[in-house]
């Protein structure tokens, strides 16, 4: 039995989402990674709202002219500014079947240097 890439994604990331949650007092951290971006929000999965957003299409990222890898850190730390300033300090990681590795990461431990607890 073979699977394509996003089918193995997709089976992996129901099975993060089936052990994290987002609660009001530490909402989940979701990304998304496409090949040439990066996307990352703050979400509360009981009241089903997107809290705060932040990605590599935003005005203030898109005049960076650096890796990608230097660019998913940078989301992460925008991310977490925007994040304190809504009143979220921590959060809980949904790496939404990617490997913790590379952008992933980069953008994981940007946030936990802006001031993101997780």
């Amino acid at each position: 039995m073979s699977y394509d890439r996003t089918e193995r994604r997709s089976r992996i990331r129901r099975g993060i989402r089936k052990k994290i949650a987002g609660t009001v007092e530490r909402p989940r951290l979701s990304v998304f990674r496409s090949n040439t971006e990066i996307y990352a929000q703050i979400i509360d999965d009981l009241n089903g709202r997107t809290l705060v957003a932040a990605s590599t299409r935003e005005k203030s990222m898109r005049d960076m002219k650096v890796r990608r890898l230097e660019q998913s850190a940078a989301v992460g730390k925008l991310l977490a500014e925007k994040a304190l300033a809504a009143g979220v300090t921590s959060v809980v990681f949904d790496r939404g079947g990617y490997l913790y590795h590379g952008r992933v990461k980069a953008l994981a431990e940007g946030a936990r240097e802006g001031g993101l607890q997780f």
